[in-house]
């Protein structure tokens, strides 16, 4: 059985999970303290960085290099359509959610709320969370946009850009900091993805000391 290491909140390892259950592929998951930086660990990885992927006798790391492979190696069914345009857009919204969304709104919201509570590092900056909250509203309103002129966010089908927005968003809604009434597209486009099979294993995870809220499971919120 494949293994990944992981941390129940990060987003990067919730887009590869998602990838993994909408393939079927059983894995046996790992949380890994990846500050503590144990030997074991970086030797598997040595930028000390989770997702790590165990499949097919070789050790992966880097999320969207994982789903790439995961994609090449288990075609169907498929997270990327087969007109290079279209894999282009793709390829451009996975960037936007993990490098801008992330530097934006995650590391600010998230990271500040729960991480540094969880690896010991202090009190949350109120001026990053402030920022946070700000730039999540701008966020919302582009994907609505998007989602005005597309069944999904990439286009007409879901894909792996659908999974990279979801894994951000369904890790802040654990801890409440999504306005999900800000956009009706986008609280349909997120009902509709997280009552698929494969968001069930997130919408189990409990992270001690932070329990989600009564709708986070709810696939009707």
């Amino acid at each position: 059985m494949a293994r990944l290491f992981h941390v129940p909140l990060s987003p990067f390892c919730r887009k590869v999970r998602l990838s993994l259950a909408e393939k079927k592929i059983e894995v046996e998951r790992v949380e890994e303290r990846y500050w503590e930086q144990d030997p074991d660990f970086m030797r598997r990885n040595p930028a000390g960085k989770v997702p790590v992927l165990q499949l097919d006798g070789v050790m992966m790391s880097e999320s969207a290099a994982i789903c790439e492979y995961i994609e090449e190696t288990r075609p169907e069914p498929s997270l990327m359509p087969s007109d290079p345009v279209q894999r282009l857009e793709v390829r451009r919204l996975v960037s936007w959610f993990d490098d801008k969304f992330h530097a934006e709104v995650t590391s600010k919201l998230l990271y500040e709320r729960v991480n540094k509570k969880v690896m010991g590092q202090g009190f949350p900056d109120s001026r990053n969370v402030k920022d946070g909250a700000k730039a999540i509203k701008y966020h919302i309103d582009y994907m609505a946009w998007l989602l005005d002129h597309r069944r999904w966010l990439a286009g007409d089908v879901m894909t792996l850009a659908d999974f990279a927005a979801a894994a951000h968003l369904s890790s802040l809604d654990y801890i409440s900091d999504v306005d999900w009434n800000r956009s009706d597209v986008v609280k349909d486009w997120y009902a509709k993805i997280k009552s698929r099979p494969a968001f069930r294993s997130l919408l189990a995870d409990q992270v001690p000391g932070f329990p989600p809220p009564k709708h986070y499971n709810d696939l009707d919120f």
